[in-house]
């Protein structure tokens, strides 16, 4: 939960740097994140969320 909490978080600030500096429209952004709600409730979603833990775990070994 804290890995997918603070994910999200980076993920929202990052976002919030591109669309403040121009190089991520207010158009893309908001179809980026309507389609990442669609992917959420599909069922390749767990297959998405053990790729990100394993890339986690992977990055946090190093």
């Amino acid at each position: 939960m804290a890995l997918t909490v603070s994910l999200v978080v980076l993920a929202g600030i990052v976002v919030l740097i591109l669309l403040r500096t121009g190089y991520l429209r207010l158009w893309p952004a908001l179809a980026a994140v309507l389609f990442g709600f669609t992917l959420a409730s599909t069922g390749i979603a767990p297959t998405i969320t053990n790729g990100i833990s394993n890339a986690a775990g992977w990055i946090s070994s190093l």
